[in-house]
C-alpha cells in the first residue's frame, strides 16, 4: 500500500488531496499536544511507567511488562496511581499488552536530542512521534482501502471522517491517553489483507509464492494489533470468516496463508519480548485474550455510554450512520460485501466495547469508528450513483464541512 501511494508514477490528484488531509489531520494532533503542554497537561502516571519500563528493555535490563520491570504498586496489581488506572497486572504481568507497547512509548526518548526538553511542546510532540506515525499510517490505510473498493468519493468520505474525527486526534495526541492506534492499525490491516489475500486465490498461481508479501504484511498486522491489545486477537478469527466468505473455493489455501500469517505474527510478538521464552510463555498464560463481561449486555448504561463515545468521537456519525443504516436496510443494491463486511465489523467491535465497560484499552471502540467509517462511506459512494446523487454529495458534504469546521473552531478555542 505505501510502496503505490508514494509511486511516482501513480501520484495525481487523489494522492494530493488524501496527503493534505491527512496534514491537515496531523497539525490538528500536533495542536492539541501543544496546547495541552502549554496548560500543564503532562503525561499521566501510567504512561510514566509505561515509558519507564519500555526504556528499561531498550536498555537490555527487565522485560517490559513482566514482574522484573512492574515493580512497588504496579507489581500489587492496583492500579499505578491509586485510581481507576490504565495499567492491569497479574502475577506481575501486564494482562492487557505486550512489551511492545512500551518499547513504542520508550522509543522516542531513547532518541531524544539533549538540547529538547521533555516539559516543552516540542518534547511533547516527539514523545508522541510513535502515535502520531500510527495515526497518519491508519489514515492512509483507510483512504487507500476505502478508495479500492468505492472510488474516489467513497475513499474522501471515510478520510474527512477520520481527519475530523475527535476521537481519533484524542487518540494520536498521546498525551493524557495511552495510544492504541498502532493496535487499531494492525487490526485494520489484519481484515483488508486478509481479503486482498484472499481474492488473489481466484488467479492460477501457486499460494504461498505469489502472495509472500501479503502474507508477511498480514503477520505484521498481527503482531501489531495483538502487541498492542491482546485481545484484540479477536479480529485474527473475524480474519478467517472474511477469508472463507471471499475464497470458499480453495478452503486449504485460506487455512494454509492464515496460519502462516498467525506464525510469523507469533514470532514477531516473541520478539518483543527479546526472545525471552520463560517470560513469553508465562505472558501469554495470563493474557486476556477475551475480555467481555456477560452482565454488561443487559444494563442499558453499557450501551448509552459507547453512543455517548461515538457522538463525541465523530459527531458527524450521529447524522450519517442513521442515513446509511436507512439506506442500506431499505435499498437492495447497497446490501453487498464492500459494505455488508464493514458493518459487520463495526458492530462486532461496538458489542466488545459494550462487553468490556471497565476495560482501559480504547482498541475496540477506535476498531469500531474506522469501521463505521468505511461503511457510511462505501453506502453514500453508492447513493452518488444514483439519479438523486447531486442532492446526496450536495448533503454529504455539507455535513462533512459542517463537521470539519466545527472540529477545528473546538480546537483554536483551546488555546
Amino acid at each position: 500500500m505505501i510502496r503505490r501511494f508514494l509511486d511516482p508514477d501513480s501520484i495525481g490528484r487523489p494522492q494530493f488531496i488524501a496527503g493534505a488531509l491527512l496534514l491537515i489531520y496531523l497539525s490538528q494532533c500536533v495542536w492539541l499536544i501543544r496546547v495541552q503542554t502549554l496548560h500543564g497537561f503532562l503525561p499521566e502516571s501510567d504512561h510514566a511507567l509505561c515509558i519507564y519500563g519500555g526504556l528499561e528493555q531498550w536498555k537490555g535490563e527487565a522485560i517490559a511488562g513482566t514482574p522484573q520491570a512492574l515493580r512497588a504498586e504496579a507489581a500489587t496489581g492496583l492500579p499505578s496511581a491509586g485510581r481507576a488506572g490504565h495499567l492491569r497486572v497479574r502475577d506481575g504481568y501486564d494482562v492487557d499488552r505486550s512489551p511492545f507497547y512500551y518499547l513504542m512509548a520508550a522509543a522516542p526518548i531513547l532518541v531524544m536530542p539533549r538540547a529538547l526538553a521533555a516539559d516543552s511542546p516540542l518534547g511533547q510532540i516527539w514523545i508522541a512521534t510513535p502515535y502520531l506515525f500510527f495515526g497518519g499510517m491508519l489514515g492512509a490505510s483507510l483512504w487507500y482501502v476505502a478508495r479500492r473498493l468505492y472510488g474516489n468519493a467513497g475513499g474522501y468520505i471515510a478520510l474527512v471522517l477520520y481527519c475530523f474525527s475527535p476521537g481519533m486526534i484524542l487518540a494520536a495526541a498521546g498525551t493524557q491517553t495511552f495510544g492504541e492506534m498502532g493496535a487499531v492499525w494492525g487490526t485494520f490491516g489484519i481484515v483488508f489483507t486478509g481479503i486482498a489475500v484472499a481474492h488473489t486465490l481466484y488467479a492460477p498461481r501457486e499460494v504461498i509464492l505469489w502472495n509472500w508479501r501479503r502474507i508477511l504484511l498480514l503477520g505484521l498486522s498481527v503482531a501489531l494489533a495483538v502487541g498492542g491489545q491482546f485481545s484484540l486477537v479477536t479480529a485474527v478469527a473475524v480474519a478467517l470468516a472474511l477469508m472463507f466468505w471471499v475464497a470458499p473455493v480453495r478452503p486449504r489455501a485460506v487455512i494454509a496463508i492464515w496460519l502462516v500469517a498467525i506464525a510469523i505474527g507469533a514470532g514477531l510478538l516473541f520478539g518483543f519480548y527479546f526472545f525471552r521464552s520463560d517470560l513469553f510463555w508465562q505472558a501469554m498464560l495470563r493474557a486476556r485474550w477475551i475480555d467481555v463481561q456477560p452482565h454488561a449486555f443487559r444494563m442499558m448504561v453499557s450501551y448509552s455510554q459507547i453512543l455517548r463515545d461515538m457522538a463525541s468521537s465523530c459527531p458527524a456519525l450521529m447524522l450519517g450512520l442513521p442515513v446509511a443504516l436507512i439506506a442500506y436496510c431499505g435499498w437492495r443494491r447497497a446490501r453487498y460485501f464492500g459494505n455488508t463486511a464493514p458493518l459487520l465489523l463495526g458492530a462486532l467491535f461496538f458489542a466488545l466495547a459494550v462487553g468490556s465497560p471497565d476495560f482501559p484499552g480504547q482498541g475496540f471502540r477506535l476498531a469500531m469508528l474506522v469501521f463505521v467509517f468505511v461503511f457510511i462511506a462505501g453506502v453514500f459512494a453508492d447513493l452518488r450513483e444514483t439519479r438523486q446523487g447531486r442532492f446526496v454529495a450536495a448533503g454529504m458534504g455539507g455535513l462533512l464541512g459542517a463537521a470539519g469546521l466545527w472540529n477545528v473552531l473546538q480546537l483554536l478555542r483551546l488555546r
